[in-house]
């Protein structure tokens, strides 16, 4: 899925790891061991600095924004554990929506539990909009809306870093997961199917 950070007891500073499972099938699949020529070109005419990714829902926005907002919302498509702290670093409730400022822990199925996310929440609105640090320090942004009578959550990731190579693992790495998770996140809401791979012994598949 993403490029994980690796967390020593829980502690900075983190040691990326670029050679995630999802990242070599996805570098595989987008034929990325090219020629520097040819890699040069594709950084040239991509933008590598940010994608967008849309699904439709048939559910209502709030529907969908309570689905993002909570830990108990989140781990339900997306996480295995999901944990924020409020500005005073004590833990919220697992239906306590999160607000900005929060920190946040978060532990996918399918890897063990040094592999861990550990970020800050930005900004919300508490009802179609959210936004969150990422991997690589990219800022993630979530819209949910209205759009000919059907409901759409929109996902931008932008801000990658600097370094090309780094921006290229996160981009492909990053876009491959959250097309998964999307999916996945609509399967939930609209038929209660979760399709994550929960067998931590199974490796090298696109639903973890």
């Amino acid at each position: 899925m993403f490029s994980r950070i690796l967390y020593e007891g829980g502690s900075a500073p983190a040691i990326r790891v670029l050679a995630d499972r999802k990242l070599r099938i996805a570098r595989q699949d987008a034929a990325l061991f090219l020629s520097d020529n040819h890699k040069q070109k594709t950084m040239d005419y991509y933008d590598w600095n940010q994608f967008v990714k849309r699904i439709t829902i048939h559910v209502p926005t709030q529907v969908v924004y309570d689905a993002w907002s909570t830990a108990k919302g989140l781990e339900s498509w997306f996480l295995r554990k999901a944990v924020f702290y409020d500005s005073y670093g004590r833990p919220r409730g697992q239906e306590e929506k999160f607000q900005a400022g929060d920190a946040y822990l978060w532990q996918w199925y399918g890897y063990p539990d040094h592999v861990t996310e550990k970020k800050r929440i930005l900004s919300l609105n508490g009802k179609d909009f959210l936004q969150f640090r990422f991997s690589g320090d990219c800022i993630v942004s979530v819209k949910i809306k209205s759009e000919n009578n059907e409901t759409v959550c929109e996902l931008e990731q932008h801000d990658f870093p600097e370094d090309d190579q780094e921006k290229i693992d996160l981009h492909i790495g990053c876009s491959t997961g959250w097309t998964f998770y999307l999916a996945n996140l609509k399967s939930i809401l609209e038929g209660g199917i979760d399709l994550r791979n929960k067998n931590i012994d199974i490796e090298d598949v696109v639903n973890a």
